[in-house]
């Protein structure tokens, strides 16, 4: 959003995209109570697993969650920038993250060479490092399986890494099956996101233009629509008020109601009635 659309309505950002500030996300009491959860693992170590479908938050929530674990004393924080990798861009990936130089083709020198890293900081901190994998249902299973192995040494007596899991059905779906019950069985921590409500809807959207400096930006009656209109879905919500405010960005509207609603809301009506129409003929 360009500077001269911002000063329309007075937003410091646009409360619509993916990109706002972490500290202007919408932190619910679960998700609160989940992150202080997250961050006594990290004492502990072991694994967390957020689930949830496409859109409900789980980047989000992993977003507030680093946010919240970059406050605590001496906590590392590895995030993967690509769960799809193979095992050697995996370990790759993981000397970057932790400062180690590896060697992919040796992987018993790799995982040694880790282990004593992460064994040093636990020594001198108390705390585990985390490692955050959002996406994680497009992990490779010996991947999987190579990350669970890599997290404990002595017999599973020392956990040596916090690991938090994110994903939508299939990972959840995977740990339900004989093969990762060994990976199941460890996760300690779980916050599985459910649709939320209406009312839920309402709130994290209040609370964006609140914090985007625009409370009045819309009017009631549109926000109590477009949360009814996105079926539970925070992302479709978002997708809907970031419509809605380039339409009245176009017409220059003081401010988003229930008439510039319902305009908007008719074009893909009728553009979908003239398609249909069309293929009749």
């Amino acid at each position: 959003m360009n500077n001269k659309m911002l000063a329309l309505y007075g937003l410091k950002w646009n409360p619509f995209t993916h990109n706002v500030p972490t500290e202007a996300l919408h932190v619910t009491p679960r998700l609160e109570s989940f992150c202080w959860r997250v961050q006594q693992l990290a004492g502990d170590g072991g694994f967390a697993l957020v689930t949830g479908a496409p859109g409900c938050g789980k980047s989000a929530t992993l977003r507030i969650l680093a946010a919240s674990l970059a406050t605590q004393r001496e906590v590392s924080v590895g995030v993967i920038s690509r769960p799809q990798a193979n095992i050697a861009d995996f370990y790759r990936e993981m000397g970057e993250l932790f400062g180690v130089e590896l060697r992919p083709h040796n992987r018993f020198a790799g995982a040694k060479i880790l282990r004593q890293r992460w064994q040093a900081h636990i020594q001198s901190t108390l705390r585990r490092p985390v490692l955050v994998i959002d996406e994680a249902q497009e992990m490779q299973t010996a991947v999987l399986a190579e990350l669970r192995l890599l997290a404990s040494s002595d017999l599973d007596s020392n956990i040596l890494l916090t690991v938090v899991l994110a994903g939508d059905g299939r990972l959840a779906e995977r740990l339900r099956s004989d093969e990762f019950l060994p990976l199941a069985s460890r996760v300690r921590v779980r916050l599985p996101i459910e649709r939320a409500s209406p009312q839920d809807l309402q709130a994290c959207l209040s609370h964006a233009l609140r914090q985007a400096g625009a409370p009045t930006l819309m009017t009631a009656e549109v926000i109590a629509a477009i949360c009814d209109h996105a079926q539970g879905n925070p992302r479709a919500l978002m997708i809907m008020a970031a419509e809605l405010l380039e339409a009245a960005a176009q017409r220059e509207a003081r401010q988003i109601d229930e008439t510039l609603f319902f305009e908007v809301s008719a074009v893909p009506a009728a553009g979908a009635a003239k398609a249909a129409i069309r293929r009749r003929r």
